[in-house]
């Protein structure tokens, strides 16, 4: 995929405030915090459509975990929304499951490491999944099927206080459900 094309994914989503704040990575101190910029470097504010609404119900309650499938987590750096280009295919794979299976949908969840404070880490978290969530809208994948989900540093993948513990927490997953 052209770096053009990515640009033009990730701009997508800076249109809509999704929680009104800007943190600044002086003033919280250093840490996989909310860093706010995506590859174009520009503000991060993603789509309000993106969050599920009490409202409106979230897919674990509606509908039913999927175990025949299992997809590689996206991988962020150190206090990044920027999805590497390494990384796009294992969203593609995802689109295309969902383009194959119509009747599932997806919840990607945002990741940090334990660095930065819990608020901090908790908008990091939904900004990368928003950035997700944007590609997958952006390659086909109808909005009312993607939710998101921010767990900041509270499920990390791998237990450790070093770089390749903190690698490895800095991601996005998905959880497919069926309808």
């Amino acid at each position: 995929m052209k770096f053009s094309t990515i640009l033009a994914v990730f701009a997508m989503g800076l249109a809509v405030a999704t929680t009104g704040c800007k943190y600044d990575k002086a003033g919280k101190g250093a840490g996989d915090g909310a860093g706010g910029s995506d590859i174009s470097g520009q503000d991060i504010s993603g789509d309000e459509g993106s969050i599920s609404r009490a409202s409106e119900g979230k897919f674990e309650d509606m509908y039913t975990r999927c175990t025949d499938v299992d997809f590689a987590p996206v991988y962020f750096g150190f206090d990044s929304t920027v999805v590497p280009q390494g990384e796009l295919g294992k969203i593609d794979a995802v689109t295309q499951h969902l383009n194959n299976k119509t009747d599932r949908v997806v919840v990607v969840e945002g990741n940090c490491d334990e660095r930065g404070s819990s608020e901090y880490n908790m908008t990091l978290g939904e900004n990368r999944a928003i950035i997700i969530r944007n590609y997958l809208v952006q390659s086909g994948i109808a909005a009312d099927r993607i939710q998101t989900r921010s767990y900041g540093s509270e499920k990390p993948a791998v237990d450790g206080h070093d770089e390749s513990a903190w690698a490895k927490n800095r991601r996005g997953e998905f959880a497919i459900f069926q309808k």
